[in-house]
C-alpha cells in the first residue's frame, strides 16, 4: 500500500492539485492577529479544568508509593477516615473494577500513557505509582489526611540501573507500530574507508514536564454518564479511552477542554482521571483533582534519558559516505514510546550509506510519553553536533557543510519533497544573524572575562495529519458563521487561526466567524500532537466548506449569477459566493438562503485521509543560530543571541506563530543548558520534582530572540502550511553546544552543559 501511494499521480492524492482558495487573498491569513481568547485571559474570565464552579464538589489528594516494585503489605487508612472533612479513602481495596487505559496508539483512539491497571490490586510497579486517594470538603483538608495513610511494603528485586538494563539485553525500539531500524549499504564500511571521520558518543538526561496549568480534572456522574472537565489536549481520545476503562459506551463520555494550560505531549490520559471519576462514583459526588507538581512527576512521564552514537564519514570535498546513528533509550514494559531520536536523520542529509537504530532497555519507573519534538529534539543534538565536528575536522564552514549534503529527493524513501527551502533559511538566517563575523578558531574572541563563540544547527521536524478530522459549519442568514471542531487551544493560537482560515475562506469579516472547540461532542477526534493539528483541522474545514459552497449552489438554482458553476470556481468574498476569475458574479449567503427559504445551512463532512504523507517527503525546516559567552573564570554560560530563520510553509499568522518559535527555543535553551531530572537508581525515584531544583529558563536566562522565515507555501499542504510547534525546540541544544565549542575548544557531549563540565 505504502508503494502503491508514493508511485501514484500526484493528481490522486490529497493536496495534489492545490486548492484554489489558496489563490485568495482578503488579508486575514498571515495578518499578525493577536489571539481573540487574550482578553478573556488577562481578566481572569478564562475558566481552567480545575476551575469549573459545581454544587457539592469535595476535592482528591493521592498518596504516592515509595518504592519501585513489589507489593503492598500493610495500608492504615483510619487515621485519614478520622480526620476532619473527610468524605472517602480509597483504595485498591475498595476501588470499583477497572479496566486498563487503553495504551496511546495501540488504538486510533487511545489515549492511556501506560496500560497497567489502576488501583486494582496490591502490586507496586514504580516508585511514585497510586496507592490511595483521598476526598475531602476543602483541598487543605484531603492534603492533610493523605499525609496520614501509612504504607509498608514487601519489595521485589527492580531494574532502575540503566547500566544493568543494557546489560540485561536491549530490544528494537517501535515508534507508531514501524521499527526504528534502517540500514542502507554498508555504512561501517564506508566508515571505515572514509578520509574524514567523526565517532562520538552524546548523551541526554531525562526531562519532566512543567506545563503551567497543572494536570487537572472536574469530574461529576449524572446517572451513567460521566462528565469530564479535563486539562487535555486530546477530548475526543480521552472520552473514548475512558469509556473502555469504566464499560461505557463512548457516547457516555463527556470531555471539555476548552482552556489546557500547556500540554507539549504531557495531557493525554493519566490515573488521575481515572482515579477521580471512580471516586466520584463512590463518593456520589463531584470530584476535582488537580496534581502538585510533585505529583506530575510521580505519575505522568517525560523524556526518558538517550545514549546515541553518531559516526559521519566524508570524503574530501566533505561529502557524506556514511551515516550511523544508534543507541539506547530507556522505557518501561508498561507504555509504547521509546525517545525515536534517528527521526530527524533519517531526512536531514544526503549520504551513500546509512545505518539508524533505536534499542530499548526495560526499566521499572514512570512511563515516559512524548515531549515536544520527541526524538528531534534529542537527535537533533547528537547529529548537528558531529556535523559541527565534522566541519572542523574538514575545516569547513558548518553552514556550507550542511548545504553541501543537501538531497534531492528523500534520503531513505526515494519520494520527492513537497516544499523544501532550508538552504534559503541558512543563506538569510546567516546574513541576519552576522554569521560572517564568526572566527573559525576557538576561543578566538573575548570580551573580558568572557569568551564569545557562535554556533549553528538545522531544525526538522515531521509534518503529520493524522486521520480523523472533521468539522461542521453553521451559515446563517444574518451573515455569519460558526465553525466547530473536536480540537484544542493550548496557547498556540488555534481558535484564532482557525477563525482568519474560516473568514477568507468564507470571504467574511473576522468578528463574523464563531470557532468552537475542545469538547468532545464536536465532530472529529483530533490530537494537538506533532505539529499536526492545523492542518487536521484545516482539511476537515476545507471538506466541510466545500460541501457547503455544493450546497449553496444547489440552493442557488440557475437564477442567480452562479449559475452553472462548480465549487471549484467560486470562493467566498463580501459576505457571498463569487466566480474566482469574475468576482462581478456573485451573490450574497444572504440572498441565497433567503430565496431558498432557509434561515441558515448546516454541513458536516470528514477530511481526506493524509496519503499525501506518504506520496511526498514533508518537513518543517529551521535554521538557528546561537551567540554564548562563557566565562573564562566561572565556567558560567549565557546564550547572548538566538535567531531561528524557518521554513514552514505559509505562515498562517504571524503574531502566534512568532510566539511558537520562541517558546519552542526558549524550552531548547532549558534543554540545553539546565533542564535534568535526578533519578536515584538506588531506588527508582525522581529526586527533584520541584520547580525550585528541576530548573528551566527563567527571564534572566533568555536572551533576545529573532525570528525569521520563508514563507513559501507548500502546495500540496492544507493553506500551504506546516506545523510551526515543534520545530523551535529543534536543534536548539546543538546550537548552542557548538557555539560553546567555538567560544572556549571544549566538546560537551553530555546535556545539560553546566558549569562543572567546562571549568
Amino acid at each position: 500500500m505504502k508503494k502503491a501511494v508514493q508511485l501514484a499521480p500526484d493528481s490522486w492524492m490529497p493536496g495534489g492539485e492545490p486548492d484554489p482558495l489558496s489563490r485568495q487573498k482578503h488579508g486575514l491569513v498571515g495578518a499578525p492577529i493577536s489571539r481573540i481568547d487574550g482578553p478573556l485571559k488577562v481578566q481572569g474570565a478564562a475558566r481552567f479544568a480545575a476551575e469549573m464552579p459545581m454544587d457539592g464538589l469535595v476535592y482528591a489528594a493521592l498518596a504516592y508509593s515509595t518504592i519501585a516494585k513489589g507489593r503492598i503489605v500493610h495500608l492504615e487508612t483510619g487515621a485519614a477516615e478520622a480526620a476532619p472533612g473527610v468524605v472517602l479513602v480509597m483504595t485498591h481495596r475498595n476501588a470499583p473494577r477497572m479496566k486498563p487505559m487503553p495504551l496511546f496508539m495501540t488504538a486510533e483512539k487511545a489515549a492511556g500513557g501506560s496500560s497497567l491497571p489502576i488501583m486494582q490490586d496490591a502490586e507496586i510497579h514504580w516508585n511514585g505509582q497510586p496507592v490511595a486517594l483521598v476526598l475531602a470538603e476543602s483541598q487543605e483538608e484531603a492534603d492533610h489526611a493523605v499525609s496520614l495513610i501509612e504504607a509498608r511494603y514487601e519489595t521485589a528485586p527492580a531494574m532502575t540501573s540503566f547500566a544493568a538494563a543494557k546489560a540485561k539485553g536491549t530490544t528494537p525500539g517501535l515508534f507508531m507500530g514501524q521499527p526504528l531500524g534502517t540500514k542502507v549499504g554498508d555504512a561501517a564500511g564506508a566508515l571505515a574507508a572514509a578520509p574524514h571521520k567523526v565517532d562520538a558518543v552524546y548523551t541526554t538526561p531525562r526531562h519532566n514536564h512543567n506545563p503551567i496549568e497543572l494536570h487537572a480534572a472536574t469530574v461529576h456522574w449524572q446517572g451513567d454518564r460521566l462528565r469530564i472537565h479535563d486539562a487535555t489536549q486530546a477530548v475526543g481520545h480521552t472520552a473514548w479511552s475512558v469509556a473502555q476503562v469504566f464499560g461505557l459506551d463512548e457516547a457516555q463520555v463527556h470531555v471539555t477542554s476548552p482552556y489546557v494550560g500547556g500540554g507539549f505531549g504531557s495531557k493525554t490520559l493519566w490515573p488521575h482521571q481515572v482515579l477521580a471519576a471512580a471516586a466520584a462514583r463512590l463518593a456520589g459526588r463531584p470530584v476535582r483533582i488537580v496534581l502538585s507538581r510533585e505529583g506530575v512527576y510521580r505519575i505522568v512521564g517525560g523524556r526518558t534519558v538517550t545514549e546515541q552514537r553518531v559516526a559521519l564519514g566524508a570524503d574530501g570535498e566533505g561529502r557524506l559516505q556514511a551515516v550511523i546513528h544508534t543507541g539506547t533509550v530507556a522505557m518501561t514494559a508498561h507504555n509504547a514510546l521509546p525517545e525515536p531520536f534517528i527521526l530527524a536523520t533519517r531526512g536531514a542529509y544526503a549520504a551513500r550509506t546509512f545505518e539508524l537504530d533505536v534499542e530499548v532497555a526495560t526499566l521499572d519507573m514512570v512511563a515516559n510519553t512524548f515531549m515536544r519534538a520527541p526524538g528531534e529534539a534529542v537527535g537533533t543534538f547528537a547529529l548537528e553536533c558531529a556535523m559541527d565536528e565534522l566541519a572542523v575536522e574538514l575545516g569547513m564552514d558548518p553552514i556550507e557543510l550542511r548545504i553541501r549534503n543537501e538531497p534531492d529527493k528523500d534520503p531513505l524513501e526515494g519520494t520527492p519533497f513537497s516544499s523544501r527551502n532550508i538552504v534559503a533559511a541558512y543563506r538569510a538566517g546567516a546574513e541576519r544573524f552576522g554569521w560572517n563575523e564568526r572566527h573559525p578558531s576557538p576561543g578566538a574572541r573575548r570580551e573580558g572575562e568572557w569568551l564569545v563563540g557562535m554556533g549553528c544547527a538545522t531544525a526538522t521536524y515531521p509534518y503529520y495529519r493524522m486521520p480523523g478530522g472533521a468539522a461542521r459549519i453553521r451559515l446563517g442568514r444574518d451573515g455569519r458563521a460558526h465553525v466547530a471542531v473536536a480540537a484544542h487551544e493550548m496557547g498556540m493560537g488555534t481558535a484564532t487561526v482557525q477563525t482568519q482560515i474560516a473568514a477568507e475562506r468564507l470571504g467574511l469579516p473576522l468578528d463574523h466567524v464563531s470557532f468552537a472547540y475542545g469538547d468532545s461532542t464536536l465532530p472529529g477526534t483530533i490530537l494537538a500532537g506533532g505539529s499536526q493539528q492545523t492542518a487536521a483541522i484545516g482539511a476537515a474545514v476545507i471538506a466541510a466548506h466545500r460541501k457547503l459552497v455544493e450546497e449553496l449552489l444547489t440552493l442557488a438554482g440557475n437564477d442567480t449569477p452562479l449559475a452553472g458553476l462548480k465549487a471549484d470556481e467560486v470562493g467566498g468574498l463580501d459576505g457571498g459566493l463569487a466566480k474566482l476569475d469574475e468576482p462581478e458574479r456573485r451573490e450574497s449567503y444572504a440572498s441565497i438562503l433567503m430565496r431558498a427559504g432557509r434561515e441558515d445551512l448546516v454541513v458536516e463532512a470528514e477530511g481526506s485521509q493524509p496519503l499525501e504523507t506518504q506520496h511526498w517527503s514533508m518537513h518543517s525546516y529551521g535554521a538557528m543560530f546561537a551567540e554564548v559567552k562563557v566565562n573564562a573564570v566561572t565556567g558560567e554560560v549565557r546564550v547572548s543571541r538566538f535567531l531561528g530563520s524557518f521554513d514552514c510553509g505559509r505562515i498562517l499568522n504571524a503574531k502566534t506563530a512568532a510566539s511558537q518559535f520562541r517558546g519552542g527555543i526558549i524550552m531548547g535553551l532549558g534543554l540545553a543548558l539546565m533542564e535534568e531530572t535526578q533519578f536515584d537508581e538506588r531506588t527508582g525515584r525522581i529526586m527533584n520534582p520541584s520547580l525550585a531544583e528541576y530548573h528551566v529558563p527563567v527571564h534572566l536566562d533568555v536572551p533576545a530572540i529573532d525570528v525569521i522565515w520563508t514563507d513559501i507555501p507548500d502546495p500540496h499542504t492544507p493553506m500551504g502550511a506546516h506545523g510551526v510547534g515543534e520545530i523551535g525546540i529543534t536543534g536548539v541544544g546543538a546550537a548552542v553546544a557548538n557555539a560553546v565549542f567555538n567560544a572556549t575548544g571544549k566538546r560537551i557531549r553530555d546535556l545539560p552543559i553546566t558549569l562543572d563540565k567546562l571549568l
